[in-house]
């Protein structure tokens, strides 16, 4: 089903295709008229046909709005996406979803004097049911009454007539407005709602009244009491559409399609999704139904005939040209590639939208001024985001929300930077970075649950693992640093060769306390271009000779790190001897020691397996005890550290 398909925005709609697909028959809709105790109608005046074809109201007095909705109605609705709110909002709904007709309820004691259709005048204002106040202007059409706007044409309703508790009358709307009188109206305020999606696409003219019927059987049923009474339908018709007739070629679909048809085949593919069809020479003429808005011009019969027929029994021509196979150099991979190394280490991928909302930017990414569009699809859409990893949160939370413990997700795409030294390009903007990045996020357990073995959750350093497993055989350096998105004593810098990639680290406690996370995800994010370029591994011959292993203590100062320890011991100048440092053992003492102990109170003690080797001879005690007093001397030269007896 492709977006145009209004007429499918509803159950109804689908069962209808679904008929034509298998032939099951389709049930025709009843809607049998409610008893009219009054003879109230309230006024309306429809000044504008180019907005409003039709428009159909109906008082109903002594309503119950604190009726409670069905569990039926409330679980149907949810398996629609749509919560409950109060059952006049949910019927209202309901109808919507079921026969694809927004309709709008109003509190009828409320409304000031009667309604009037109409453009919008420049400076009106009206606050939404969402609770957004906007400005209207003459290209925005508006429901008003003698005192104010109370509704966006097609759209969304607004709060002053709005049903609550204490609503008692109502009164029913259902309307047929233009489809280019609701497009882009909605999202010039930077919002989408149901109704709009529905009316800019197109929505049956026809059935205005029928619809009516079947909200007031629902309310008579779940918010009536033995004082409710209903009034007349009023059904105002000014501009309805003109009923359209589109004729397609049966040689002309035929060519399209690639496939040789027949006027048979045709007319049985359009009688299936019950279009009126008339028959000439090799022509066939279909009179559009009021439902179906997307019959324009002969394509759109010819793509129905194809729907029918099922796109996958089309007939394959593989397009013939000469193939050139081209290698890549072993020293470089594809996204492809980095994409299936993130796979095999467990992780799944996500793609989600470049447009982001404002706050990720200034939270998450420390962006105080990012790209903003001029015309965003959504209030929570309105920038371009310059970090991947708001998105991956989002991904994380929706997953959260439904129960999933065990989370592990990556994306590979595009982020967008300021960069006034970028020109325009075939593939640039000027002012515009556009690089490649990867992110990726854990949380839950490191691995699933197993018998043999103790369930642990993630922590940094199995992300960091995956990264330098994901960029092997290439040495990555890892150094402190800070991340707006990340905690601040448990996030690193990721340097490739010397050159800053990247950042891995524990999501910030403000924003897991933000985002209402039991445990804090690990997430990292670096550009992909550190990751295409790679090492090629070189051949090393196996170690004829026994290595040797020795272990030396060191007492530093409490400030020094590992990193900097494994740096002071590899740039010793060991001949090559030196294979492996490892560092097994920290000793802290509990108090501060007597004098002349060993081990100072401010510092610590650290214990370092060295393996020594050489390629052409077994080491003699000489060399190795020459080894080992250089890498001592260096630690005392670089980091002040004094060999434990």
């Amino acid at each position: 089903l492709t977006p145009n398909l209004a007429h499918c925005l509803s159950v109804y709609g689908v069962a209808r295709e679904v008929s034509a697909l298998t032939g099951a028959p389709l049930k025709p809709l009843t809607f049998p008229k409610a008893a009219c105790a009054l003879t109230e109608v309230l006024p309306v005046k429809v000044s504008a046909p180019d907005l409003c074809g039709r428009f159909s109201g109906r008082v109903i007095r002594g309503v119950n709005p604190k009726a409670a909705t069905p569990a039926w109605m409330v679980n149907q609705l949810a398996r629609c996406g749509q919560r409950s709110v109060t059952a006049l909002v949910d019927i209202s709904n309901y109808v919507m979803f079921e026969l694809g007709r927004p309709t709008h309820i109003f509190d009828l004691d409320k409304i000031h004097g009667g309604l009037e259709v109409r453009w919008g005048k420049p400076g009106e204002q009206l606050k939404l049911l969402n609770g957004n106040t906007v400005t209207v202007d003459a290209q925005v059409g508006v429901i008003a009454d003698a005192v104010q706007v109370e509704s966006l044409a097609g759209i969304m309703g607004g709060d002053a007539t709005a049903v609550s508790d204490d609503t008692v009358n109502i009164y029913v709307e259902a309307a047929f407005w233009w489809p280019k009188a609701i497009a882009g109206r909605s999202r010039r305020f930077n919002f989408s709602t149901d109704a709009g999606h529905r009316f800019e696409r197109g929505v049956d003219p026809e059935l205005t009244v029928e619809h009516i019927e079947r909200i007031t059987q629902l309310i008579l049923d779940i918010c009536g009491t033995p004082a409710t009474q209903c009034g007349p339908v009023d059904d105002q018709q000014v501009a309805m559409p003109p009923v359209k007739r589109v004729r397609m070629r049966v040689a002309r679909a035929a060519k399209v399609l690639g496939m040789p048809l027949t006027q048979a085949q045709c007319v049985k593919a359009l009688n299936g999704l019950g279009l009126p069809v008339t028959e000439s020479d090799g022509v066939v003429e279909v009179t559009a139904p009021s439902f179906r808005f997307d019959l324009q011009i002969e394509e759109d019969l010819i793509e129905e005939v194809a729907r029918m027929i099922g796109f996958h029994n089309l007939p394959q021509t593989p397009p013939q040209a000469p193939i050139t196979a081209k290698i890549r150099p072993e020293n470089q991979r594809s996204a492809f590639g980095v994409r299936r190394s993130m796979a095999s280490l467990g992780y799944q991928e996500t793609i989600n939208f470049s447009f982001v909302e404002a706050r990720w930017e200034h939270e998450l990414a420390g962006n105080s001024n990012p790209i903003k569009l001029l015309n965003p699809i959504a209030s929570q859409m309105s920038v371009m985001r310059s970090s991947l990893l708001g998105s991956l949160l989002q991904v994380l939370k929706f997953n959260q929300d439904r129960k999933a413990q065990r989370v592990r997700v990556f994306e590979l795409g595009r982020v967008f930077l300021r960069d006034a030294s970028v020109t325009s390009s075939d593939t640039t903007v000027q002012g515009f970075d556009q690089p490649m990045r990867l992110a990726g996020l854990a949380i839950g357990a490191v691995d699933e649950p197993e018998w043999g073995c103790k369930e642990r959750a993630v922590d940094f350093y199995d992300v960091k693992g995956d990264l330098q497993a994901l960029l092997a055989p290439t040495d990555l350096t890892f150094e402190p640093a800070q991340h707006p998105a990340m905690h601040p004593g448990r996030c690193a810098r990721v340097l490739c060769a010397g050159q800053a990639v990247g950042f891995v680290g524990e999501l910030h406690p403000k924003w897991r306390q933000s985002y209402d996370l039991a445990q804090a995800p690990v997430l990292f994010e670096i550009d992909l271009d550190a990751m295409l370029n790679r090492d090629v591994p070189q051949f090393a011959a196996v170690p004829r000779f026994q290595a040797v292993e020795r272990d030396i203590a060191v007492l530093v100062d409490e400030a020094i790190t590992h990193d900097a320890l494994m740096q002071a011991i590899w740039s010793a100048p060991c001949e090559g001897v030196l294979r492996n440092a490892v560092l097994f053992d920290i000793y802290r003492p509990k108090s501060a020691p007597p004098d002349g102990a060993p081990v100072a109170a401010s510092g610590k003690s650290m214990a370092v397996r060295l393996t020594l080797n050489a390629h052409d001879a077994a080491l003699t005690e000489q060399q190795i005890e020459a080894a080992v007093a250089v890498v001592v001397s260096n630690l005392a030269a670089k980091v002040g550290a004094v060999q434990r007896a």
